[in-house]
C-alpha cells in the first residue's frame, strides 16, 4: 500500500513507496552530491530507479519491508530514503539511508536510522543488522556509531571498491553478506 506510514519520529515519517513514486526515489538518487559515497559515486539513471521501485515493491510482498521514503512531518517535504534490504539476496538485513544534501547536518540521518531500527525490532523482530559504507564517508560512520553499530571489516566489492561493514547485534551478522 503506497503512502502507508511505517514509523514516525519527532520530525520525520517513513512511508512505503508505490508504483508511481519512481520520481521521488529518482530525486534522491540522481543527485550527484547525495551519490558521492554510493557505489561508484555516480548518480543512477531513471531506468535504474524504476528497477529499484520494482525491487522495493517485490520486497514489500516477500519480506513486508524494503526501502521507504522519508518525509518531513511539518510539511511533507522529501528528505530522503531509508530502509532494510538484502542486496544480492544476502542473509543479513542491511540498513540503507540517503538524504538529499539540503537536509544534511540537521540530525535527520541519525533520527531516521533510530526510527528504522525501532521499526525493524518492533515490527519484524530484527535486531542483528549490517550497514555498508564508503570508508571515506566519516559523517555516515558517526551516524552508525551513534545508533549502536560497531565498525567491522573492510571488503573489496566486485567493482574493486572498498566497503566498510558495520554491524549491530551479534558479531557473526557481518559475515551474513
Amino acid at each position: 500500500m503506497s503512502g502507508q506510514v511505517l514509523f514516525v519520529t519527532a520530525r520525520l515519517q517513513a512511508e512505503r513507496f508505490g508504483p508511481a513514486d519512481a520520481e521521488v526515489f529518482y530525486a534522491v538518487y540522481r543527485d550527484p552530491e547525495a551519490m558521492r559515497y554510493v557505489g561508484d559515486g555516480q548518480p543512477i539513471t531513471r531506468e535504474a530507479c524504476d528497477r529499484w521501485i520494482t525491487v522495493t515493491l517485490e520486497n514489500y510482498q516477500r519480506r513486508n519491508y524494503g526501502m521507504f521514503k522519508l518525509l518531513r512531518r511539518e510539511d511533507g517535504e522529501l528528505v530522503g530514503c531509508c530502509g532494510l534490504v538484502h542486496p544480492g539476496n544476502q542473509v543479513a538485513p542491511e540498513t540503507k539511508y540517503c538524504l538529499l544534501p539540503e537536509h544534511w547536518g540537521r540530525g535527520y540521518a541519525t533520527e531516521a536510522l533510530r526510527g528504522l531500527l525501532d521499526y525493524a525490532a518492533g515490527t519484524h523482530g530484527i535486531t542483528d543488522l549490517i550497514a555498508t559504507v564508503d570508508p571515506a564517508h566519516t559523517a555516515s560512520h558517526h551516524v552508525l556509531e551513534k545508533c549502536g553499530f560497531t565498525k567491522g571489516r573492510t571488503v573489496i566489492e566486485d567493482d574493486g571498491l572498498p566497503t566498510l561493514i558495520y554491524y549491530r547485534g551479534h558479531e557473526s551478522v557481518q559475515d551474513g553478506r
